[in-house]
């Protein structure tokens, strides 16, 4: 065990270097020109004299900071289906382009970003592009903001920074939406996975998972006694002893295959009952 854990942590140490090391090759090598509207942000034209000026590969807190290209930007709000309803929240919202974005889309944005100078340029940004009313950036570390108004997350950040926010996601409200750029959640498999090809030639990979409903343990149904046990959205167990051949979590609502028949229903936000399908159960322990 011990030793895995090292190599855990070798392999996370690793991923850092050659992020960081990509980041700064990126930055300090002549770009090709990109295509229209590839990396440009929306709304950032050159800087005016004496005001702050990004570079790829520029250091942060804890990271160093690299664009999502804006190809992948409009791919990972797309899997989340960003809708008016949702409030987003950008985890490291770096120049403001995902933010900016989604509001464009209609929805609520809200920018983390531990640089303030990021967090102007990006308000000027939003100020440019007409959505400074719907977009919003706080200067804060994101280990200590409030993300549970968030119904979408957005974020680019290294492996062990997943790891370490983790355990808060999953006390989110099941549903949640929850979309990275290329960096995974260990054995947190995400729910979706699809990579763009057309202007985007690194870091093209975006990764969705949602938040799944505790359900862990014992319900009483209609047909007996359900025990549940739950690994993130999937679920194995039995009823009334027959073992459940395939379990699956989508936010708060369940699908279970059992004996032939798929029972399905939706659990409360208590956590308590499930109803709404053809599964009606009440948490016992």
């Amino acid at each position: 065990m011990h030793a895995s854990r090292g190599f855990r942590q070798s392999f996370l140490t690793l991923l850092t270097v050659l992020f960081a090391t990509a980041a700064f090759a990126q930055a300090t090598s002549t770009p090709a020109k990109p295509a229209a509207g590839q990396d440009k942000p929306a709304g950032q034209d050159k800087p005016a004299a004496g005001q702050f000026e990004p570079r790829v590969g520029q250091p942060g807190k804890d990271v160093v900071w690299v664009p999502t290209p804006q190809a992948l930007v409009d791919k990972m709000l797309d899997m989340a289906k960003v809708t008016p309803n949702d409030f987003v929240m950008d985890l490291g919202s770096g120049d403001g382009r995902t933010v900016i974005t989604a509001a464009k889309r209609g929805a609520t944005a809200m920018g983390i970003e531990y640089n303030p100078d990021m967090v102007e340029l990006s308000k000027r940004s939003a100020q440019k592009e007409g959505v400074n009313g719907k977009a919003t950036f706080v200067q804060a570390d994101l280990f200590k903001a409030d993300l549970s108004k968030a119904t979408v997350i957005t974020m680019f950040l290294l492996p062990s920074i997943n790891m370490q926010l983790r355990p808060t996601i999953l006390n989110l409200k099941p549903g949640t939406r929850i979309v990275a750029n290329t960096f995974t959640m260990e054995d947190w498999d995400a729910d979706e996975t699809q990579s763009v090809t057309d202007n985007c030639s690194s870091w093209c990979t975006a990764l969705l998972w949602i938040v799944p409903a505790k359900v862990q343990g014992t319900w009483k149904t209609p047909q007996g006694n359900l025990t549940l046990t739950q690994e993130f959205q999937n679920v194995t167990g039995n009823l009334s002893g027959t073992p459940i051949t395939a379990g699956k979590l989508n936010g708060d609502q369940i699908s279970l295959t059992v004996g032939g028949t798929t029972y399905t229903g939706r659990v409360n936000a208590a956590g308590s009952a499930i109803a709404g399908g053809n599964l009606s159960a009440t948490k016992l322990n």
